[in-house]
């Protein structure tokens, strides 16, 4: 069995990267990316919007070189991974948070961010066979 973690989102910062540094002195650097996302309310057909938070983490030189360059707003392509931390909160709750540990962060140029245009027609055509496809039963002769 192939095991794969990667992810890949491009958005914009909610806020100034935070820099500490770990008791070692390893720098980490953390940042939420605001990720738009489109899709069709099934009741009236419009074309609905949401807004994704995704907290970001990096490690080393790269945490220091985005607390340097990085500003709220800024647009951003991060590639990493997905992990998961678990705590307990002092009141005895277990929390859990997802988060992507970058790898690689590309910054876009100033004045330059990630906000979708409107809905074309070829994302029409899409959505709609996607549609077709999530409502079809799956095939029988699958081999697994």
């Amino acid at each position: 069995m192939a095991n794969l973690n990667k992810v890949i989102i491009a958005g914009n910062l909610t806020r100034d990267p935070e820099l500490r540094y770990t008791r070692e002195g390893v720098a980490v650097a953390t940042f939420s990316v605001a990720v738009n996302r489109f899709f069709r309310d099934k009741t009236t057909g419009e074309v609905q919007s949401k807004v994704d938070y995704i907290p970001v983490v990096v490690w080393g030189r790269q945490a220091e070189t985005c607390k340097e360059y990085l500003t709220k707003g800024r647009g951003v392509i991060v590639e990493g991974m997905l992990t998961s931390r678990s705590w307990e909160t002092s009141d005895g709750e277990k929390r859990t948070r997802l988060e992507v540990f970058a790898q690689r962060i590309q910054f876009l140029p100033r004045g330059v961010t990630v906000a979708p245009e409107e809905e074309t027609v070829e994302e029409d055509v899409i959505d709609e066979v996607i549609d077709e496809r999530i409502e079809e039963e799956p095939p029988e002769d699958i081999p697994f």
